[in-house]
């Protein structure tokens, strides 16, 4: 019997890592020992392992991964005891290895043989395991919920996208009944159901997979222990691929929210186009990912939200926005600034978003007094103190009135060197110190202050 450690890094994530549980059904299947730890708990790094496995996620992600990997290669015989798998480890491999010497298992383990050479068993076709997640005391927030997948892969190749490097042949149909009961008969009945399909919509057999879905009890109306139940294809669905036998095939479902992204601004009328569909096929709660710092510039991001915003009065639908900011495939940290973005239009989107717990709301009046009237008040606001932006209410009748009329008043060249300060980072002292301009120099030095005012907030709390 082998000794086996399941290792998720100490990340905030909201979804619990289904390859681990799913290698923890192998290893149980074999007769092994399998604990499961969030983190580098020096309990777990006291053990000698047979094997450890570490999950990876996104690759900004990148020091605590190897954080975490360098932390328990001592817990085992050799390096190549540690086995590393996910996102990060398909796409950054060769980096991982060179720094740590582990192994390295790149894409999905759809294949026999891959952890144990000459073992018959498919890892990636096996139930997950569900007990692991009770052992660790981090909530995920879907443990009543059946996830799984209907399809895997996509055949789009978007240039933003990793899942056609991690998942490179699309699959039109996985048997999901058998996914869904095979849960249901190890932990029981379970509320809702997640699928993390890629682009479910792209599927040639669409409609038996509805039929699956309405078959397993997540009709439109299902309810289970008299509480509504809810289908999630929670990696959104491509208007592109969304036709109106489509939209009245999701309406059979207990589809909520329906998620549909909004990436870029060229989608408009496409995207409002589904939208309308939606609401006449009855499906008024919807969600989408808005992606920015991309080739967008500020001025459309601003325009995709408010697009919702105002769909919303004009349909009854409630759309919540949830912006995702673009960070390349392989960058190590989330630095990167898109061609039209500089720092502080980013930190300050984040800044707003901060303020209104991540999400835009999908009341008009709301948005725009978080996001502005306007593209130019938006990118205002977005440029202002980080202090002034998430406490706007305390300082709209001091210093944030009294930076807006600074800034209403600079001229273009003026304008044009608060952007170039604002290109390389954080505001300092020395910045307003080389200011020559007594009116720029003002301006700054409210960003000075407000970062103290912030700091002894911070002290106080």
């Amino acid at each position: 019997m082998r000794q086996i450690l399941l290792v998720e890094p100490g990340y905030r994530n909201k979804y619990p890592p289904l390859g681990l549980m799913k290698i923890s059904s192998y290893h149980k299947l074999a007769g092994d020992e399998v604990h499961f730890v969030k983190g580098c708990k020096a309990s777990f790094r006291e053990v000698k392992w047979d094997r450890i496995y570490i999950s990876t996620l996104f690759t900004f992600f990148w020091s605590e991964t190897i954080r975490t990997i360098r932390y328990y290669l001592k817990s085992v015989a050799c390096p190549e005891k540690v086995v590393v798998g996910g996102v990060t480890a398909t796409l950054l491999g060769d980096d991982i290895r060179e720094e740590t010497g582990v192994t390295i298992v790149p894409g999905l383990l759809d294949r026999p043989g891959i952890l144990d050479k000459g073992d018959p068993i498919v890892v990636d076709g096996l139930i997950p395991d569900y007990q692991i997640l009770k052992s660790i005391d981090y909530t995920y927030g879907v443990e009543d919920a059946y996830i799984a997948y209907a399809t895997r892969g996509c055949p789009n190749r978007c240039k933003f996208c990793a899942v056609h490097k991690i998942e490179p042949r699309f699959r039109h149909y996985l048997p999901m009944q058998r996914q869904v009961k095979g849960i249901e008969d190890v932990y029981g009945q379970k509320q809702d159901l997640i699928l993390l399909d890629n682009n479910v919509l792209a599927s040639r057999l669409f409609e038996r997979i509805i039929h699956d879905i309405c078959a397993l009890g997540f009709e439109r109306g299902a309810k289970l222990n008299g509480r509504m139940r809810r289908v999630d294809f929670n990696q959104g669905l491509d208007a592109r691929e969304l036709s109106e036998k489509k939209m009245a095939l999701l309406a059979n479902t207990a589809i909520r929210p329906l998620r549909i992204a909004f990436d870029h601004i060229s989608m408009k009328d496409q995207y409002m186009s589904c939208i309308r569909l939606a609401a006449k096929y009855g499906l008024f709660n919807l969600s989408n990912y808005v992606l920015y710092n991309y080739t967008d510039t500020p001025a459309d991001f601003y325009e995709r939200l408010r697009i919702n915003c105002e769909i919303n009065q004009d349909l009854g639908t409630k759309i919540y926005s949830f912006p995702m900011k673009y960070i390349p495939l392989t960058s190590k940290d989330r630095r990167y600034v898109g061609l039209n973005w500089n720092r502080k239009l980013i930190r300050g989107v984040q800044c707003i978003l901060l303020a209104t717990r991540g999400m835009v709301s999908p009341r008009l009046e709301f948005f725009e007094a978080a996001f502005g009237e306007s593209p130019e008040e938006f990118q205002e606001i977005a440029l202002m103190p980080d202090e002034y932006i998430i406490h706007r209410r305390l300082h709209e009748n001091n210093g944030a009135a009294d930076w807006k009329k600074i800034f209403h008043s600079l001229t273009k060249s003026q304008h044009g060197m608060l952007l170039d300060i604002h290109s390389e980072g954080h505001v300092t002292e020395m910045h307003f110190k080389r200011t020559k301009s007594p009116r720029v120099h003002r301006l700054l030095e409210h960003y000075v202050e407000a970062d103290q005012i912030s700091k002894q907030r911070r002290k106080e709390s």
